[in-house]
């Protein structure tokens, strides 16, 4: 295949080492997906339903559960798919949009995060001054920004990657990204590598501002004994996802670009979605158990549930 035009499909072959364990790993995949579902749904809901929660800190919240059920919305229903099929390969249109969907949902999650920092920061630091920087105006710009953004960025990272010549329809993963293409490229890839490394150092600014927030946090939350409760109840969940997202986002980057070929597959295989496991499924079960106002209104909604449910049996 010597050009673009002529490449309708890709082959993914990192479905080669489960072969021999197709039933239960698609028994954990469907488990896997349902309890990112639930958890996400739960919060979204809860936070949608109670009008004590339609603060910045849980409308950021609930955007950052909406950002993983997109994200992983991309990747579960086809990997599902692959897991009971013979033939694993997916369309040229649909690869390019599934890189779009998963890296431009990590990248909302930074922003979000990002956000939620700067959050915390006019909470802990300038009390007073509260509500008016984070007016709803204010919080719904910085929602739009932190969706527009990302999806901007990765439109022209994918627009760039589909305009290579490329050589192969190979990718040695379980799902198409950007850098496993550009590999496939006859032509020079010098243009991807420049852009690639503005957005990654760009997005690597994002952690450096949160950090630099959470200094001041620590220094404000310090000083007094109020400070340090509202630091432990709403910040050290944060920064766990903030932790979270980073290390399962640089595993698979630096694995994307240095892996070694000597890397058992089912290895690779596990280090390469791990990101798509992992900070959907903790983020939310993290905000839930440990913000006292969202764990309390959850219990009272799965309290009201289970009783309507016992009366209408009774009925």
């Amino acid at each position: 295949m010597s050009n673009t035009s002529s490449i309708i499909l890709f082959s993914l072959s990192g479905f080669s080492s489960i072969v021999n364990y197709r039933v239960p790993l698609f028994l954990l995949t469907l488990l896997c997906y349902g309890l990112i579902v639930v958890v996400n749904v739960c919060l979204i809901v809860t936070i949608i339903l109670d009008q004590n929660l339609h603060e910045p800190m849980y409308i950021f919240l609930c955007t950052l559960c909406i950002s993983g059920l997109y994200g992983t919305a991309g990747f579960y229903p086809k990997f599902a798919f692959d897991i009971l099929s013979d033939i694993h390969v997916i369309s040229y249109a649909g690869c390019f949009l599934q890189v779009f969907v998963l890296y431009s949902s990590t990248k909302v999650d930074y922003s979000i995060l990002v956000l939620m920092a700067y959050d915390r920061y006019v909470a802990i630091c300038r009390p007073l001054e509260y509500h008016t920087v984070m007016s709803v105006r204010r919080t719904a710009v910085l929602v739009s920004l932190s969706w527009l953004v990302p999806l901007c960025c990765e439109l022209l990272v994918v627009a760039l990657t589909s305009t290579l010549t490329l050589c192969g329809s190979h990718i040695q993963k379980l799902y198409c990204e950007n850098w496993s293409i550009v590999k496939l490229s006859c032509s020079s890839g010098k243009a991807n590598d420049i852009v690639g490394l503005i957005v990654i150092s760009f997005y690597c600014g994002h952690f450096i501002l949160i950090v630099c927030s959470y200094v001041w946090l620590v220094k404000s939350a310090l000083k007094s004994r109020e400070g340090r409760r509202k630091f432990t109840q709403t910040c050290v969940p944060h920064l766990l996802c903030l932790l979270n997202v980073s290390a399962a986002l640089l595993f698979d980057v630096m694995y994307s670009r240095y892996g070694s070929a000597s890397v058992p597959q089912n290895l690779m295989n596990f280090m390469t979605i791990q990101f798509l496991i992992i900070p959907p499924i903790l983020n939310p079960i993290i905000y839930g158990l440990k913000l006292t106002q969202i764990r309390k209104r959850m219990m009272y909604l799965c309290i009201m549930t289970s009783q309507r449910f016992k009366l209408t049996l009774e009925v």
